[in-house]
């Protein structure tokens, strides 16, 4: 029986056993457990039409009706008839996006290998041994045609969290003992810093959404809100466990998400969505658990996730971009704006998001063209509370990506002449020497990265969300198409100095800190006029 093949699935391991690129060893000799259960997802498109229509619309920062965007589905017969074969043939079924385009399973690493045709080996990757694919898999023809990657087969392939802090640092534990306008800073620094202060909204009616692995712990949240003199109640948090599995303990990335995004705007919801693991395949069942809870939440306008891989290290196989992007696309055109940290590592980041020493590359998700890329800078500040200096942080990610081509919106001022997708697009303070007042297991530290700048602008576009909200206006579509004409403007303060490696700082765009960093009380003059 004819079957397809799927290389862009998983990246390529040597056939012998041994080091593989990226710091892999393969042992296909090592001993497994053929009934270790493995979670697989079979990604299919949407119709070819469907696809452009919402690339057009996202590309405009057009919002899509909601009717409209539920009727565009993976076509019925193509997923009715995978998922019959997945049934009969020893996977089971766990879920089904309601678009019809992931369906989501668990089988055995037997069952795997035989059905998908796959050759599975131990891969050691950073001292934690995985079981993996080791060639592409197929499926017969007759089920296949319409699936467009199998997602899962290779789990030493994650993303990374994209957070600094720094090594004991000396924090006080509440605003009254900390010296004003040095850091680490507190909420109401950033707010002034960035014209947010005193704006009358803090928002109300919205509700920001969180991608991340695990929780926080209610008590170090409730401590930052009460070190930085704010009354927010513990109800306004919801932790949705996405898997219903145990979630890992609580390291920063989590906390840090939630205590500023809340800080920044504390009338607004919280929704963390907790995927349990970082693996492509739990990240893109939370991201469509995301897009089913909209209708019964309408004011889920913006999602943070500070996540991020290098281009390079996402590998050959480019299923797992163009799965997530769908998800993206269909987040932004319901007028969800995504804001992705664009890296901690500069313009070359390593395999573990953390080292400088890869290949020149931008970091995906922030590359993808339906999200905005948050770079990072180094902001001090004057006894007033307003920037001193404000440069370019060396860890900001940035780049050309290798995946995607240049949008229609991406010019202005500074853009480079080119054909790909540049980022970041924005940025705010990152630098953990420079950096954010965080309690965590109920100590206060300093913390710092791009983790940082993206929960930050989530807020900031809560503020931005309900003050549209209050002047009768519709909610904001993809704000990169709005962004871009501004760039030049009172909007956005242009950021000229510092470089993250590879590019500088300079007038108008760049690839360390994008347009700048915002004035949030011109934006929302501007876009609420």
């Amino acid at each position: 029986m004819a079957r397809k093949l799927f290389e862009d699935s998983v990246v390529p391991l040597p056939a012998e056993d041994g080091l593989a690129a990226n710091g892999l060893v393969v042992q296909a000799a090592a001993p497994r457990d053929a009934k270790e259960q493995m979670d697989v997802m079979f990604s299919l498109a949407l119709p070819a039409d469907a696809q452009q229509s919402l690339e057009d619309a996202v590309a405009r920062g057009d919002v899509v009706p909601a009717g409209e965007l539920e009727s565009m589905k993976a076509p019925d017969k193509e997923r009715a008839k995978l998922q019959t074969w997945l049934e009969a043939h020893g996977f089971d079924v766990d879920h089904v996006s309601a678009d019809g385009t992931s369906i989501y399973t668990t089988s055995t690493v037997d069952n795997l290998g035989k059905q998908l045709q796959v050759d599975m080996v131990r891969v050691t990757k950073d001292g934690i041994t995985f079981t993996a694919a080791r060639n592409a898999p197929s499926l017969p023809s007759t089920v296949g045609d319409g699936v467009r990657a199998i997602i899962g087969l290779q789990p030493f392939r994650r993303a990374n969290k994209n957070f600094r802090s720094l090594p004991e640092p000396a924090v006080p534990a509440a605003q009254a003992v900390k010296v004003p306008n040095s850091p680490p800073y507190l909420v109401s620094e950033i707010l002034s810093a960035y014209g947010a202060s005193g704006l009358g909204v803090d928002g109300s009616k919205q509700t920001i959404a969180i991608l991340i692995d695990t929780v926080p712990k209610t008590s170090d949240i409730t401590a930052f809100w009460k070190a930085n003199g704010l009354s927010v109640k513990t109800s306004r948090i919801r932790k949705i466990n996405v898997n219903g599995g145990t979630l890992p303990p609580a390291e920063g990335e989590e906390t840090l998400d939630v205590a500023w995004s809340s800080g920044i705007a504390p009338g607004a919801k919280i929704r963390v969505y907790a995927s349990g693991s970082l693996s492509f395949v739990a990240l893109d069942r939370a991201l469509d658990r995301i897009i089913a809870d909209l209708p019964k939440n309408p004011g889920l306008r913006q999602l943070s996730i500070s996540l991020g891989l290098g281009e390079t290290f996402m590998g050959g196989p480019q299923g797992e971009v163009a799965t997530q992007h769908q998800k993206f696309l269909r987040l932004a055109a319901a007028g969800v704006n995504v804001f992705v940290s664009s890296g901690d590592a500069g313009s070359n980041p390593d395999q573990t998001g953390h080292g400088s020493h890869g290949a020149l590359q931008a970091e995906y998700e922030s590359s993808d063209p339906a999200v905005v890329g948050v770079g990072g800078t180094s902001l001090h500040l004057t006894d007033q509370g307003t920037a001193a200096s404000e440069s370019g942080w060396a860890g900001s990610g940035g780049g050309a990506s290798i995946f995607f081509t240049r949008p229609v919106w991406q010019t202005g001022t500074g853009v480079p002449a080119g054909t790909m997708r540049l980022v970041p697009d924005v940025s705010l303070v990152a630098d953990p020497g420079t950096g954010a007042f965080l309690i965590l297991n109920g100590k206060g530290i300093q913390i710092g990265g791009t983790s940082w700048s993206a929960p930050v602008w989530a807020g900031f576009c809560a503020l931005i969300n309900e003050a549209r909200v209050n002047a009768g206006k519709p909610r904001l579509g993809f704000l990169n198409p709005q962004l871009y004409p501004l760039g030049d403007g009172p909007c956005f303060r242009d950021i000229t100095t510092g470089t993250n490696g590879a590019f500088h700082a300079g007038a108008g765009y760049d690839e360390v800190t994008g347009l700048g960093v915002p004035d949030i009380a011109q934006l929302i003059k501007e876009l609420t006029a």
